[in-house]
């Protein structure tokens, strides 16, 4: 049920939309946790307005992080010989594989494994306005959801329910925007799951988020994309991308984000908002174009048009 879709405004163009929360730590002394920090590395929690009560986090003792780790270590272990005793009984087992953009080696150790803040953000900057929905401690996740929404103008939080038996429920209420010009830059974050990234303000502060699809969302985070129009295609590449839209029912209000990548192919991104659902936020429908107007497969695609 579409109760209330987010929309661009006339001549802005929507580029991505995915869910995204503050980040969690991950190390060993900040496992499950996360803080909200001056530019002193105070807690500042509680002086943010309008906030409600979250949970306080302490960072673990040297002596516990280890008790975990070797309690974690002594459970992988014995989990793995029970997994080989099975495999050999001939056990049906898959295993899962680790996230392809994760690290296990911290780029920022004083932010990611001694202590990990999520706000760093003096008085009166950016990174204070940003939204406690935001927050998994605070916002219930069990029935409601935060997106970010860029557009070529602007980057917004939207706030909408959830519902795991109704996913294409949408009932957006824009709780925060700014405009690109206020971001000064745009980090990933690997350590350790690779969905983290870092937004920089114009005024020093910064926030850490994690979104389980990053990739399409960076993509048009990082660096505000030179898009091309249809008309700016040659013949055929166009021929491609309108019968591409009449296939999969392109409203005429929505246009093609199309931009050309380094190698020469175009990254052709068509978001449907009957394809928006809460969980995942905006699925795109994509081509890679060729010269010729080629939908180039998959394993012809060039490292740029990842």
């Amino acid at each position: 049920m579409r109760v209330n879709v987010w929309q661009p405004e006339p001549g802005e163009t929507l580029l991505a939309r995915a869910p995204v929360t503050f980040a969690t730590g991950a190390a060993p002394l900040v496992r499950g946790m996360r803080w909200f920090r001056d530019t002193e590395r105070n807690d500042i929690q509680h002086e943010l307005q309008g906030w409600p009560e979250g949970p306080s986090f302490i960072p673990r003792s040297t002596g516990n992080s280890m008790a975990r780790r070797f309690l974690k270590g002594t459970a992988k272990v014995t989990g793995v010989t029970f997994m080989a005793a099975l495999s050999a009984a001939g056990g049906n087992v898959a295993t899962p594989s680790s996230a392809d953009s994760g690290s296990d080696t911290p780029d920022d150790p004083a932010n990611e494994v001694d202590d990990f803040p999520v706000m760093w953000a003096a008085q009166g900057t950016i990174g204070r306005t940003l939204p406690w929905q935001l927050d998994p401690g605070r916002l219930n996740q069990k029935y409601w959801r935060t997106h970010l929404i860029v557009t070529d103008r602007r980057i917004l939080v939207v706030q909408l329910p959830y519902d795991g038996k109704s996913m294409e429920t949408i009932d957006d209420e824009v709780i925060w925007q700014i405009s690109r010009t206020d971001i000064r830059e745009v980090e990933l974050k690997n350590f350790k799951d690779g969905n983290d990234f870092a937004i920089t303000f114009l005024d020093g502060s910064w926030c850490r988020l994690s979104c389980r699809s990053r990739r399409q969302l960076i993509r048009y985070l990082m660096r505000v994309p030179v898009l091309l129009a249809v008309d700016d295609l040659n013949q055929r590449q166009r021929k491609t991308v309108l019968d591409y839209a009449e296939e999969i029912q392109m409203p005429d209000y929505v246009s093609p984000v199309i931009t050309q990548n380094s190698c020469g192919h175009y990254n052709v991104d068509i978001l449907l908002p009957s394809r928006i659902t809460s969980a995942f936020g905006a699925s795109e429908a994509s081509l890679v174009l060729d010269e010729e107007g080629r939908d180039v497969e998959f394993s012809e695609y060039h490292p740029g048009d990842y």
